[in-house]
C-alpha cells in the first residue's frame, strides 16, 4: 500500500501566467493596500478559546479593531 503524502511534504510551485502592473486609477496590488482598506473588506480567522461566547468575542474584536460592525459565519464554539 502506498503512503499518502502530507500537505506540508508536497513540493509547491508558483506559476505566473503573465506579469503586469495595476493601473493606479483602478486600485493597487494587495501587498500595497493600506490597512484601512484591508479592514473594510477583510476576514480575520480567529481560533476562539473555550469560555467566552461568540457574541463576546465579536464585541471584543469590534472594540479592538475600532470598527462599526463585526460578524461571524457559523458557530465559534469549540
Amino acid at each position: 500500500m502506498s503512503r499518502t503524502v502530507a500537505p506540508w511534504e508536497r513540493k509547491r510551485e508558483v506559476f505566473v501566467k503573465a506579469e503586469d502592473e495595476t493601473n493606479p486609477q483602478f486600485g493597487c496590488s494587495p501587498e500595497k493596500k493600506p490597512a484601512e482598506a484591508l479592514l473594510k473588506c477583510g476576514v480575520i480567522n480567529l481560533d476562539k478559546p473555550a469560555g467566552p461566547s461568540s457574541h463576546e468575542v465579536a464585541a471584543w474584536t469590534k472594540r479592538l479593531m475600532c470598527v462599526d460592525s463585526v460578524g461571524h459565519g457559523g458557530t465559534l464554539e469549540a
